[in-house]
């Protein structure tokens, strides 16, 4: 008979019961059996039992349950997991529960370490008892996880939690592994128990499982404690699933807590309690590229430590990061480090390049530095890159259309307008299924008035985006309007609203009223704009109930506030055309009230006064207009319109204002115009006839957006 630690017997010399008999096969009261002690050493020879061994050498006794975990222990690790699995079934756990509970609690009290072989209190279970029955938990919990069984080993792992947390609410002390290899067997229980919960695709038990793992001190190795915190942090990114937090005063969604996380391991790894991951940063880029947090996903980049990157790296991540944020020009003052001197000896690193000639193509006064960029990449780039060779061409083509709207000299801009739709003909060759380069194609051909040209382009952009951005349908419509056909724009306009985002929506919502004032459509306008206006207020009140999603919507509110901005201008300007004074008086106060240094609300400000005959009032509101933006053309050719009303003798001075806007913008109808008017009231009638056929011409072929 063996005596248990726990004060239970157990005789062998009663009838063997099935599953009983794998247990006590091998097994007599003296310990061994004489009769299977040569078959028990052969089975052992490629078996690592050495604390078996050890066990059965030291106790005093083994009981059942004690006999079972050892047996089971052997089956698992010559791989028998079926015999193993049923060896183990036979442990009565819900049974013996209390008194590994009382057992842990009771070595925690006293705090006297015993031998492995010493007796406690008749009543109270030995630590290595306890340790070798939830081992045998867990060896049952991995053989029921190979055999595919993963739900029912994620329980019987619990079981070994539910048993520690009961024993210790406050976490595990320290001390406690000396003796036993308990503290082991539940740190193992910890990883494992999520992993588990995952492979059974129940993903908010994974979820609480690594909650519980961290929300008590366990003792867990650092790199172990880390690891468990990126997992959970993935799990609550990647996951689809939203799990609240139960504690209080926790964080409000599953992103923040996992931004919360990975802040606690970028921390460690700047203390150097854990190695670098690069596996935490990129969760963290993409935790943060949600919320719109990108300045502070910079301040972790320039935290690596030297090294981790190089500085061509470093430098093209932290202009990935204030790009994101809008700021550009941050972000192109480290790209050009990229290119400098400091860098000449180290491999180029073209990525960064290609970043650069992309931000230089969103800014005409950065046309020269982003053609110097994309040309470095067609230079280094080599025929395998086809990709960066057909970006290059994309963003050298708008850099070069750029680079000739701004360009003062009618021969250089001939040239560049060429150039320009060279390139993004090369681009579409190497990126072929690009809408973004036929969108690109389309916008430079319309804007050199090669309207045939940008239709097809439009036409070929919107069946390659297949109605899944409005950009080809809003090209489209443009290209209509150029041509004149307003009532066809707007009809792409309605088509296109039907599978516009909210944003989009707001956009085409205003293409579609500046349609309707060049159909001389005001009233209908007027309602478009109402409309428009109702659904950003709606949104902004949205927005006010919702202050903790401020922050992710932060480039959408800019983009709202910009297009309300512009409602109320060209609500302005109907008023003023339809002779409805006192609108448009408000309506250009609340532009300046919600931008007062704006150009434009300035300019519509003038036209207002010289709707009354107020000459000089106007022209001071233009001067204003050109003092916020020296080269805004619209208040320039208006100075100009006023200056002619004020008798011959300004002629010379408007004619100088009127050549200034053509050097800006040579497809100004409008200055053509009056340039023709000046020449007539001259009595230069023929070059006012050219004048006005060059004024009619660019008219019948300008896009309704440059008039917005």
């Amino acid at each position: 008979m063996l005596c248990a630690c726990s004060g239970e017997q157990f005789k062998f010399d009663e009838p063997q019961q099935s599953p009983e008999s794998l247990a006590t096969r091998d097994f007599s009261a003296s310990g061994l059996s004489s009769r299977t002690t040569g078959d028990w050493e052969s089975k052992l020879e490629d078996i690592q039992v050495d604390e078996a061994e050890s066990t059965l050498k030291e106790a005093l006794s083994l009981n059942y349950e004690e006999a079972r975990a050892l047996l089971g222990r052997l089956e698992y690790q010559r791989g028998n997991l079926e015999a193993a699995l049923q060896v183990f079934q036979g442990i009565d756990i819900k049974v013996l529960t209390p008194k590994m509970i009382k057992a842990i609690v009771e070595r925690i009290h006293y705090r006297k370490p015993r031998s492995k072989g010493e007796i406690g209190p008749p009543s109270v279970m030995s630590m290595h008892s306890v340790s070798l029955l939830v081992e045998a938990i867990l060896l049952k919990a991995k053989s029921l996880e190979e055999l595919g069984r993963h739900s029912e080993a994620a329980k019987e792992c619990r079981i070994i939690l539910n048993i520690v947390e009961s024993a210790l609410p406050n976490g595990m002390p320290e001390g406690i592994g000396e003796d036993c290899k308990l503290e082991e067997m539940f740190h193992k229980a910890l990883e494992l128990l999520p992993a588990l919960w995952t492979k059974a695709g129940l993903l908010d038990e994974a979820i609480a499982s690594y909650r519980r793992a961290l929300v008590r001190p366990w003792n867990l190795d650092p790199q172990i404690l880390a690891g468990v915190q990126k997992e959970l942090a993935s799990m609550l990114l990647y996951s689809a699933v939203e799990a609240w937090h139960p504690l209080p005063a926790s964080p409000q969604s599953s992103i923040e807590e996992a931004i919360l996380l990975l802040l606690v391991l970028m921390s460690k790894v700047a203390r150097g309690e854990i190695k670098w991951d690069e596996e935490i940063m990129d969760h963290l880029t993409y935790a943060l590229s949600i919320v719109g947090q990108f300045e502070l996903l910079a301040e972790h980049v320039e935290q690596a430590l030297p090294g981790v990157y190089t500085r061509a790296e470093r430098w093209y991540l932290l202009a990935l990061c204030y790009s994101a944020a809008g700021q550009n020009e941050a972000a192109l003052n480290l790209l050009k480090k990229v290119s400098g001197c400091s860098e000449s000896k180290n491999k180029p690193h073209i990525p960064s390049f290609l970043l650069g000639a992309k931000l230089c193509s969103q800014d005409p006064m950065h046309a020269q530095e982003g053609i110097n960029f994309a040309r470095k990449v067609l230079d280094l780039a080599d025929h395998q890159n086809q990709h960066f060779i057909g970006q290059a061409h994309k963003c050298l083509g708008i850099c070069y259309g750029n680079a000739a709207r701004v360009s003062l000299s009618d021969s250089e801009r001939f040239l560049l307008h060429k150039e320009s739709v060279n390139s993004l003909n090369n681009a579409a060759l190497n990126r072929n299924e690009d809408p973004e380069v036929m969108y690109s194609l389309g916008l430079e051909n319309m804007l050199q008035r090669n309207l045939g040209a940008a239709f097809d382009n439009a036409i070929v952009c919107s069946e390659m985006m297949a109605g899944n951005t409005v950009k080809g349908w809003k090209l489209l419509a443009l290209v209509l309007s150029a041509e004149q056909r307003f009532r066809d724009a707007q009809t792409v306009v309605d088509f296109a609203l039907d599978a516009a985002e909210r944003i989009e929506q707001f956009e085409l919502l205003r293409l579609k009223a500046v349609l309707q004032i060049a159909q001389e459509q005001p009233k209908q306008a007027i309602e478009t704009y109402r409309i428009l206006l109702s659904l950003i207020q709606a949104q902004r009140d949205i927005q006010a109930k919702n202050p903790e999603q401020a922050h992710i919507l932060k480039s959408e509110v800019l983009a709202e506030r910009n297009l309300e901005l512009a409602a109320w201008q060209d609500l302005a300007d109907i008023y003023t055309k339809i002779g409805s004074w006192g609108d448009a008086k408000i309506c250009v106060d609340k532009a300046k009230l919600m931008e007062f240094h704006s150009p434009r609300s300035w300019h519509s400000t003038g036209i207002l006064f010289e709707s009354q005959s107020l000459h000089k009032e106007a022209l001071v509101s233009f001067s204003v207009s050109l003092s916020v933006e020296p080269d805004y053309v619209p208040s320039i050719v208006a100075t100009a319109e006023v200056l002619m009303k004020l008798g011959t003798q300004s002629l010379p001075i408007a004619r100088s204002f009127l050549m200034h806007a053509l050097r800006l913008d040579p497809t100004n109808h409008e200055a053509w115009l009056n340039l023709g008017l000046i020449s007539k009231m001259e009595g230069s009638l023929k070059q006012a006839a050219e004048f006005f056929q060059a004024a009619h011409e660019l008219k019948l072929s300008t896009p309704i957006q440059s008039s917005m």
